[in-house]
């Protein structure tokens, strides 16, 4: 019996960029948001900022909240000469499930470090110092770091922002349709090495747990799809790119977030074929539990 569905939009990219599978609307714009955190760290290392690989990883992260994810966002910080009073994104609790209750268990309260976008904003803030740009105001529209992260995104995604709003945690977020997103991720995975696109994506591959947490999708797509270049973005997106080029994004219409990953693995199997790594499977579907036993799957039609 079929309880509950979820609709959405997908597609397929080959490595020329030209589409393999689409699914749903793909005129339709959406905000990438989170998703949209790898490309805003090209255009940091762009800047001439020297970052560690854990901290690009984690500029590009919505990370769990664990001590090491805090240590190295406050590390970008003090590396620079900046004070944690200077962040300027929301205060949240961690958001990873075991790190939300180990942080409450010892007494934490929300804090802009915990928060799951710290990362990318000390490293913005990073930037700008950098640049000698202001850091008072560095969310402002008319901020230099704003045109800076649109040209970038503009240039990656290959689509012209005609549209501009703010996410959750303060930075600005476009509307962008499903192609541009995976062409951008596309760049990232198969970028040289010596590149900022490159420097990103092999910063996430080396360590895919600051990316996101352990006991995150994310980061077991990443451990099991070699190579692969993944992020996810609030309200049901994915987005995920191959060393070949190949790529794919993915928007779920209610913004529902566990059905985002049975579609994407289910793509990426139908893409990878034979060579669809067995440790994939384990993210194709989730259990229903009733009295705390599986009655039944989430899983992708």
């Amino acid at each position: 019996m079929l309880e509950s569905i979820h609709y959405g939009s997908a597609v397929l990219l080959d490595p020329q960029g030209e589409v393999i599978t689409a699914l749903g609307d793909q005129q339709a714009r959406f905000y990438p948001r989170s998703a949209l955190k790898p490309l805003f760290a090209v255009a940091i290392l762009r800047s001439g900022l020297e970052l560690s690989q854990e901290q690009i990883a984690l500029a590009a992260a919505s990370h769990s909240g664990a001590p090491r994810h805090q240590h190295v966002a406050h590390s970008t910080l003090r590396d620079a000469g900046l004070e944690l009073a200077e962040l300027g994104n929301s205060t949240d609790l961690p958001y990873g499930v075991a790190e939300r209750a180990s942080w409450l268990a010892d007494g934490g309260s929300a804090t802009q470090l915990a928060q799951n976008c710290s990362g990318k904003h000390a490293a913005l803030l990073a930037m700008c110092k950098h640049n000698g740009w202001a850091t008072e105001n560095y969310l402002a529209a008319a901020h230099p770091l704003a045109a800076a992260l649109r040209e970038i995104v503009e240039e990656l995604t290959e689509e012209r922002i005609t549209t501009i709003s703010t996410d959750g945690c303060g930075t600005q977020v476009y509307p962008m349709t499903l192609a541009a997103l995976a062409r951008g991720f596309a760049k990232l995975a198969k970028a040289a090495p010596d590149t900022a696109e490159g420097r990103v994506a092999a910063s996430m591959r080396a360590y895919p747990e600051l990316v996101a947490g352990e006991g995150r999708d994310v980061t077991e797509l990443m451990r099991a799809v070699p190579g692969a270049v993944a992020k996810d973005g609030f309200e049901g997106i994915q987005a995920v790119g191959l060393p070949d080029g190949s790529s794919l994004a993915v928007k779920i219409s209610d913004g529902s977030d566990r059905a985002r990953m049975p579609i994407t693995v289910k793509l990426l199997a139908s893409h990878l074929g034979d060579q669809t790594p067995t440790a994939l499977e384990d993210l194709a579907s989730s259990p229903a539990l009733g009295g705390g036993e599986p009655v039944g799957e989430l899983t992708a039609l």
